[in-house]
């Protein structure tokens, strides 16, 4: 789960991370009203979207009077921001982030994430501030320095003097790193969040030690115990599609391909969507419904893939251990009766009930094509879009 930077820095102050002061708007009065209670002469409005790359693309702007702070604001809320870590639409900004300007020295790159081949958390920074850090690490590897985290002790003080040391920070500036990165990391810890990213943190004039801009990523099987983070939740930035799955707790991707996917187990969902690329398919979507889908649940799976219109053709894979093929069986018919069905359907099911499942879509009077495997089903789900896109 994602969340806007103003509600990242609002985190990071209630743990000890430095920040400065902003103030949230959704309108240009609002915005000349924030800008006032900020004070000074220079403010930054911030277009807030669940996306990096705000900057270049026009959603980061200095503003030097409260006219312009209106007119930016206005410029940029009911827009959609398209930025390169977006897809062609882009996000909506509903919100923009007034914050007070702030006079840098250098800027710095920091963040916190898992490092999935030691099973351990790294602390990464690099002096290279504000640009991306893929970009970073794919011309100048060397120039990114790394702290790995025992789990058993977390982030020790010597590690973060290490960083700021490596950073070129001297003097009372490492003290202030140092104690920026603890907080950093208690509040990393204690959020379960599975990213933290600072670009920049910014060392101003005055020697303090800022963060200007933050993003965090949050292990959605872990919101149960983080009411307070849930509820920072925007749906508004998210796929409509992905907003109502979750809904149903359905595991739900939108993809660009025209072959809808209903699949239970996210491994068996990958392989089936290996198999139709193969073929020469290309799916629409990745969604597990689980392994203890009810009836409803498979319905209202079915009707999701097929509410979009880019869907020439469904393949129901389900191989049945804790789910039963006859609940499939019945939740597809049923779904199908609903939508009134219009694309050609594939149906495999293999496993627990799985002749009982066939008979419900044998007997349900329509026109679903079972398939004996799963190559089978892709075979026939591919070609049965083509004839009908040829038609």
């Amino acid at each position: 789960m994602n969340i806007h930077e103003y509600q990242a820095k609002e985190i990071l102050k209630k743990f000890g991370v430095t920040v400065p002061a902003g103030i949230i708007a959704k309108s240009g009065d609002e915005a000349v009203k924030a800008a006032e209670t900020l004070g000074g002469d220079l403010w930054v409005v911030k277009a807030q979207v669940h996306a990096g790359g705000r900057g270049k693309a026009g959603g980061v702007k200095l503003a030097k009077s409260t006219d312009e702070v209106k007119s930016l604001t206005e410029g940029m809320l009911g827009k959609n921001l398209v930025t390169f870590q977006t897809d062609e639409h882009g996000q909506p900004v509903n919100v923009v982030y007034i914050t007070a300007g702030v006079d840098i020295a250098k800027e710095y790159y920091l963040s916190i994430l898992l490092d999935r081949s030691t099973s351990k958390l790294v602390l990464m920074a690099s002096a290279e501030g504000g640009v991306e850090i893929e970009e970073v690490a794919e011309h100048s590897p060397e120039k990114i320095f790394k702290e790995q985290i025992d789990p058993t002790t977390g982030l020790m003080p010597y590690q973060a003097r290490n960083v700021a040391f490596k950073l070129g920070l001297e003097g009372k500036q490492v003290g202030k790193a140092v104690k920026f990165m603890m907080a950093l990391y208690k509040a990393y810890e204690k959020t379960d969040a599975a990213i933290v990213e600072i670009n920049p943190m910014v060392l101003t004039e005055d020697d303090d030690i800022v963060c200007l801009d933050a993003k965090f990523n949050f292990d959605s099987n872990a919101m149960y115990r983080q009411a307070e983070v849930a509820d920072m939740r925007d749906p508004s930035q998210e796929d409509e599609r992905e907003v109502k799955a979750s809904e149903f707790d359905l595991n739900y991707i939108a993809l660009d391909g025209n072959i809808g996917c209903m699949v239970n187990g996210a491994g068996l969902a990958m392989a089936t969507m290996d198999i139709i690329k193969h073929c020469g398919g290309s799916p629409a979507n990745f969604l597990d419904v689980g392994g203890g889908a009810t009836e409803e649940k498979v319905t209202e799976a079915f009707k999701l893939i097929l509410s979009d219109s880019n869907v020439k053709g469904l393949l129901v894979n389900i191989f049945g251990g804790i789910m039963k093929c006859d609940v499939i069986a019945n939740g597809v018919v049923a779904a199908a009766k609903q939508v009134e069905l219009n694309v050609p359907l594939v149906v495999r099911l293999e496993g627990t009930n799985v002749e009982a499942g066939k008979e419900i879509l044998k007997n349900s009077g329509l026109p679903i094509v079972p398939a004996d495997d799963l190559a089978d089903a892709a075979d026939k789900i591919v070609a049965a879009v083509k004839q009908a896109n040829a038609a």
